[in-house]
């Protein structure tokens, strides 16, 4: 007889996993697959999540660093969700490449914003994280030294800018909700004259997930976060539990990597999931948890998301053609 597997309350955090800007990236793949058949290019991980990249390499996407990486070729070549320095189309047209930019649409909205700043005689202050894609990108819009990188409050202390009645603000998108707040408060009380987005660049997936975790880390024993480690909105999301007072705070990207010496004995869990992370992975992680407990299922959700952002131009027109 088999002894009677124990009780577990998981409360399923919702909003949780894709977002809008990363329904079209993964879209934008699988179309050009569709219309012009592989291989399809990929600069970058289209999104940070290893489950997703190799579902369509599966497909026939080949992922790249770097356009050099690219043979002459008159396959599409994409530009990941996360945005990229202008130099990069710019060495795409140079060669020919039949390049389609499946960059998020609110990570466009910075690029702008950075771009008018700058028109507008203003030094610009990014808060970001140094070396993430969207970072690289965004920094990338303008002359090298137009935009400083701010990562931390320690950091405002020794900024010097060059006119601090001239300066202007933008920030990654997926960052720390609280943590840019207080960066920002921050920068506004050195810098009183400092101009910001009219809306905050935080894109409403990263707040409303955040606002979630929120919501649940605080009656749970543990919280388990489905992610790539590379994704600075999903490590964001752990940190969030941990601050809002969850005991254990993992990060984990499938079922094969839980470590159990973690979730034994447990009575209560949590479960979020990164913008990136497919609704398949977050199955898969239950499916992990029924074969050791009797599992009660909670959804907790915080809020309603209906955005849709249309595919890029290049994939519609084809389409219709």
């Amino acid at each position: 007889m088999t002894a009677e597997k124990p009780p577990l309350s998981i409360l399923l955090c919702s909003p949780r996993g894709f977002c809008a800007g990363v329904v079209r990236a993964i879209d934008a793949v699988e179309r050009a697959l569709k219309l012009y058949g592989a291989p399809v290019y990929v600069r970058h991980e289209i999104v940070h999540n290893k489950y997703v990249v190799e579902s369509l390499k599966a497909k026939g996407a080949i992922f790249v660093e770097e356009l050099d990486e690219i043979p002459s070729t008159d396959a599409p070549v994409i530009f990941s969700a996360h945005g990229v320095a202008k130099t990069v189309p710019a060495v795409a047209q140079t060669r020919n490449l039949f390049a389609i930019d499946a960059t998020c649409p609110l990570v466009t909205k910075v690029h702008r914003e950075a771009e008018i700043h700058f028109k507008r005689g203003r030094e610009i202050i990014l808060v970001g994280h140094a070396g993430h894609p969207e970072v690289v990108g965004t920094m990338g819009q303008l002359p090298a030294g137009a935009v400083r990188l701010i990562e931390r409050v320690e950091d405002i202390a020794g900024f010097v800018p060059r006119n601090p009645d001239a300066l202007a603000f933008v920030t990654q998108t997926t960052l720390s909700v609280d943590d840019t707040r207080e960066i920002v408060e921050a920068l506004r009380a050195r810098f009183p004259a400092i101009v910001g987005p009219h809306k905050e660049d935080i894109c409403y997936a990263t707040t409303n997930r955040q606002e979630a975790v929120k919501a649940v880390a605080p009656r749970v024993e543990a919280m388990i976060v489905v992610g790539a480690p590379n994704s600075s909105n999903s490590q964001r999301l752990r940190e969030v539990a941990e601050r809002a007072g969850c005991p254990i705070a993992v990060l984990t990207q499938r079922a094969v990597d839980i470590d159990w010496t973690l979730f034994g004995g447990l009575a209560s869990l949590g479960i979020a999931a990164g913008a990136s992370a497919p609704e398949v992975l977050v199955e898969e992680i239950l499916d992990a948890f029924a074969q050791r407990y009797t599992l009660s299922v909670e959804t907790v959700s915080t809020a309603d998301e209906s955005v849709f952002f249309p595919l890029p131009r290049d994939l519609r027109e084809a389409a219709l053609s």
